[in-house]
């Protein structure tokens, strides 16, 4: 017990102090799950709206997939981006293997399937009377859409804010893409890993409660969100 209060003293130190290393390791953290999900963003809702809004064979068995995907495990995402970026690869020529970008292609591949699935589900809850309502007053389909998506944006929303809390938390794909490489691809997940191994608990915990405060406040951003 001495020694986990010993740790907890030091973690709140180095946060205090504004330590050099933990700083960095956070900024690069947001950074690359901050990106992932804004270009999964960029992905997911307008394919989620294309499912939604139009009707086509094996929609249904497309949204059972989508939603098996939801559990896709890290490490088989990493695997997978690992498998198409190494030398061996086909994309192994752009030389994205251990590198930030590389991180950030394997947070994307893993959190896409959850956000098109929110962004389903946020559109579905919008009533179908509503849709409706809005055809028969002479509203194209472009403007029927736009009022859809308008209508549960917050909802869409609460799903990108998922989308960021899985990319952030993440581990597996991280180790595997980014190669946890001191000063350029360390983020706070496998820093946590790493330190905890080597028995640097101060700095595990510093790093653990960074983390949980980002949680915290990207749900009481959510919070605020659905509460306006």
């Amino acid at each position: 017990m001495n020694e986990i209060a010993e740790g907890i003293t030091q973690a709140v130190q180095l946060i205090i102090s504004l330590d050099e290393e933990v700083l960095a390791i956070t900024a690069r953290s947001l950074l690359i799950s901050l990106s992932a999900t804004l270009v999964a963003s960029l992905i997911a809702i307008p394919v989620g709206g294309f499912i939604h809004f139009r009707e086509f064979g094996g929609k249904r068995g497309l949204i059972t997939i989508i939603q098996t995907l939801y559990a896709l495990p890290t490490v088989l995402a990493g695997l997978l981006v690992f498998l198409l970026l190494s030398r061996s690869g086909p994309f192994g020529f752009l030389g994205l293997m251990f590198t930030p970008t590389g991180m950030i292609i394997a947070q994307i591949v893993l959190i896409i399937p959850l956000m098109i699935g929110m962004t389903l589900i946020a559109l579905s809850g919008v009533s179908r009377i509503k849709q409706d309502t809005i055809l028969s007053l002479g509203g194209t389909e472009m403007q029927t859409v736009i009022t859809i998506i308008r209508e549960a944006r917050f909802a869409i929303l609460g799903g990108v804010i998922l989308g960021f809390g899985r990319a952030i938390s993440e581990v597996g794909a991280a180790m595997m893409i980014g190669g946890n490489i001191r000063g350029y691809t360390r983020v706070l997940t496998t820093a946590i890993a790493l330190e905890t191994s080597m028995g640097n608990l101060s700095l595990s915990i510093a790093l653990g409660i960074i983390l949980l405060a980002i949680a915290m406040l990207v749900t009481g951003g959510l919070f605020l969100i659905q509460e306006r």
